[in-house]
Order: structure tokens, then C-alpha cells, then sequence
């Protein structure tokens, strides 16, 4: 049997006091033993990716900080990836509209789940955010996870998820590491 695909669950945001690490515990902790993916955690606040601060294109590939570089090994090793973003005035945070614009061929043909969250679940995040993942030749899976800060937490900061959250965490996981065990081979071809 071949190697299993490797997922790493990205916080997105890097704003201080934010609830991003909680729900992406959550995510890490439902997707552990697992016999059809590893899972680990990636958070952007650990990564030196200040605002484009590449003199090229993320297309030429030829990337000069070392930041940079260390980013773009971080992102190439792994097969898929699932997003947990707030939604910020109608889209996703910057900080990740960054990260994913400093590379690009280290995108391709990857697969990608997504949790989003926010006052309105943070569908309209998850929609953009899907338009730029398209861009950068991710597949999207169709099963997300939408949190509402009013529906699924208490006091804003304490997950206290409804029932089905836990279906869906399910499902998304699974979509998301059989697309990148399906997409693995474009990448070695």
C-alpha cells in the first residue's frame, strides 16, 4: 500500500485573542487516527510571511527570502489541506489571502477541505476563498464545516458545536484526504 496522504489543518488567522486555534484543535483532534490520512497542524502566525515581500511572481518560482523558502517546503510536503478561516468583512483574512499568494507551483493539484466560521458561519469567507484555491489549481471538496459564533460557541470563544458539526467534520476530512490521495499522482507524473 502506498504512503498515506498528508493533510495539514492551516489556522488562518493571526489576529491576537482569536478563536481560529480552538476550532482548529477541534479539527486536528476528529481527524487523528485516521487510516486514510495524517494530520497535522499549521499555524500562520508561526510562519515569517510579511506582505508580498517577494520581488517576483509566486509563478516564477524563484523565491529570495528565506521565509519564503521555508514556507514553500512546509506547503510542497503535503497533499491537502483544510482551511479554518474566519470570515472577515465578507471574505477571508488577509493573513491567508497572503500565504497563499507568496507560492504557487507548490499549490497544484492539491486537494482542500474547509471550516469556516464567523456571524454568518462564514459562508461568504468559504466562497471566496474557493475562488482563489481554483486559481491556485486546488481542488475544493464539496463537504465543509460552517461554525457560528452565535449557534456553536458560547460567550464567543468556547466551542459548543450542535450535533451534525461532527458529521460534517467527518465528511469533509474524508472528501478532502481521498481527493489528495486522488490527485497525488498529477503531482509525481
Amino acid at each position: 500500500m502506498s504512503e498515506l496522504p498528508r493533510l495539514a489543518v492551516v489556522i488562518a488567522s493571526t489576529r491576537p485573542e482569536r478563536i481560529g486555534p480552538t476550532i482548529a484543535r477541534w479539527v486536528h483532534a476528529g481527524a487523528q487516527g485516521r487510516d486514510d490520512a495524517t494530520v497535522d497542524l499549521i499555524d500562520l502566525a508561526d510562519h515569517d510571511l510579511p506582505n508580498l515581500a517577494e520581488p517576483e511572481p509566486a509563478s516564477s518560482g524563484n523565491y529570495t527570502r528565506p521565509g519564503t523558502k521555508a514556507w514553500a517546503e512546509l506547503v510542497a510536503g503535503y497533499d491537502g489541506f483544510v482551511f479554518v478561516t474566519p470570515e472577515y468583512n465578507r471574505s477571508i483574512p488577509g493573513s491567508l489571502k497572503n500565504a497563499l499568494d507568496y507560492l504557487y507551483a507548490e499549490w497544484n493539484d492539491k486537494a482542500a477541505g474547509i471550516v469556516c466560521y464567523g456571524s454568518s458561519g462564514g459562508l461568504r469567507a468559504a466562497e471566496q476563498l474557493k475562488t482563489t484555491l481554483s486559481e491556485l489549481q486546488i481542488a475544493t471538496v464539496r463537504a465543509q464545516v460552517s461554525v457560528s459564533i452565535f449557534d456553536d460557541m458560547r460567550d464567543f470563544t468556547k466551542l459548543d458545536l450542535r450535533d451534525f458539526q461532527e458529521k460534517n467534520l467527518a465528511e469533509m476530512l474524508r472528501q478532502t484526504a481521498r481527493w489528495a490521495g486522488a490527485l497525488r499522482p498529477l503531482r509525481q507524473g
